[in-house]
Order: C-alpha cells, then structure tokens, then sequence
C-alpha cells in the first residue's frame, strides 16, 4: 500500500461518518434502554403501580369522608396528581440511575462509551429511556384515577408538559447519580436521602399552605414541587402556584441538569479508568 493511501486511511479512522447525528446508534440505544426496563416490568412498572394503588386505598381507609376538602376539592382528587408525579419522579430517577450505576459495577460500561456515540446522542438514549418508563407508569396511574376515583384531565397539555420536564429533570438527576456513584450503596444513599425526602416535601399530600413560612420558602426553590403543582394544576385545575412559573423554573433546572450530564459524558468524568 502506497504511503498516501496509508496516510488517508489513518485519517479516515478518525473521523464520523454517521453527518451530524447518529441517528441508528441513538435509536438503538434508546430501544436498549427501554428493553432494558421491560424485561423487568413486574419490578419497574407492576411495583410501581401497585404501590400508587395502595398509598391511594390506605389513604381513603385512614382518613375516610370526614377528611375536609383541600384547595376547593376532595382530598382524595387532590392527592392522585401528587402520587402520580411522586411515581413518575421515582420512576425516571430510577431508570437512567440504575443503568449507569449497574454498567459501571458490572465492569460493561465499555460497551456503550466504545460505539461512535457522541455525549449528546448518549444523553438522548438514556433520557428516552427515563421518559418511556415515566410515561407508562402515569398513563396508567391517570387511567386508574379516572376509573376509581373519577380524576380525569382538565387540561392534558399541562399534565403532558409536566410528566415530560419532569422525566427529563430527573432522568439528568439520575444520570448524575448514576456516574458519580461507584458502588450501590452510594447510589442508595443519594435516593434515600435526597430524592425521596425532596419528593415527599414538596407538596405531593398536602398543599404547602399548611406549612410554615420557611418551609414554604424552600418549596418555592424546589423543581419537584414546580412538577408535582403542575401536573395537579393540570389534572384537577387547581394549584399552589402559576403553572407558568413552574413551566420557567422547570425548564431552567432541566436545561442546567442537562448541561452537567453532556459535560460529564462528553469529558467521561468517572466513566474512563
């Protein structure tokens, strides 16, 4: 092989030859994703499901018809939309979290830093991925609200717009975890005592009125609460705050999740030995 052609080859190796956007690579890595959770479905859809179920009947049988009703409506229709966001916020940190975090420990995160995926195309796929999941789960909590409990939409632009700000906010938030933790138990620990306690105070069972002045101060600097309000604004028309500051405030925490996500796949921060 002559000099030049040896050259051109070794320049050629270099360089992306999918144009701007590897659309096939993407797309495969977001079926990954997606198949990944639904080979488990009974543990990443049915569990979640049956919990929403019951956090909902051990509420009705706890509190009964003598429970007054919450911002104008029945506390039983003011608590579905919080439990269908607190489930969907779950859902989608779990998702990208546990994929990252189980290919790391497993030692087969080569297997999607090696193919020619750019750390936007990465993002992408994982993020489907967390929204997929997300969505499933609240299109049947809401079909369940409106059969048993007679919850449906008032307006299903907002409670769409939520559920999918609200997936990808914590889809990057899962992301994040996922790549800085190194083993599960840190995983455990970012779950357990930042999401699960930032979800639970922010308004899913109970309108932030009832709190303290300080606690609602901190509310309003919470993205989950911006979610949950709106997903409740949409579904039952009521809410604690404008829907479209939380459309704002949503959007900008996403767009700054998803900044650290892109930084940290495209440097392979505690992704490359």
């Amino acid at each position: 092989m002559a000099m030049s052609e040896q050259t051109t080859l070794a320049a050629n190796m270099g360089e992306r030859r999918f144009g701007r956007v590897n659309w096939t690579g993407t797309a495969t890595l977001m079926e990954r994703e997606v198949r990944r959770f639904m080979n488990v479905w009974s543990q990443t859809i049915m569990a979640p499901l049956i919990n929403a179920g019951l956090l909902l009947m051990i509420f009705t049988i706890a509190i009964g018809p003598n429970r007054g009703d919450v911002m104008g409506v029945d506390f039983m229709t003011f608590l579905a939309p919080g439990i269908l966001t607190m489930t969907v916020i779950q859902n989608a940190f779990a998702n990208t979290s546990s994929s990252m975090a189980s290919a790391k420990v497993q030692g087969n995160i080569v297997d999607t830093l090696m193919p020619p995926l750019s750390a936007g195309e990465l993002l992408a796929g994982y993020i489907f991925g967390s929204f997929a999941r997300g969505a499933m789960v609240a299109t049947v909590i809401a079909l369940g609200s409106w059969v048993f409990l007679g919850v449906g939409m008032q307006n299903p632009f907002w409670v769409i717009t939520f559920v999918l700000l609200g997936s990808i906010f914590m889809g990057g938030l899962g992301l994040i975890a996922g790549i800085y933790a190194n083993k599960f138990d840190q995983l455990s620990a970012i779950s357990n005592f930042i999401v699960t306690p930032l979800a639970f105070l922010s308004g899913t069972f109970y309108s932030i009125d009832a709190l303290p002045a300080l606690m609602q101060t901190l509310c309003h600097i919470n993205p989950f609460f911006y979610i949950i309000d709106g997903v409740r604004f949409g579904m039952i028309g009521v809410s604690d705050s404008s829907p479209w500051v939380g459309l704002g405030i949503v959007t900008l925490a996403c767009a700054v999740v998803m900044a650290i996500c892109w930084t940290w796949l495209d440097r392979g921060y505690r992704l490359k030995a």
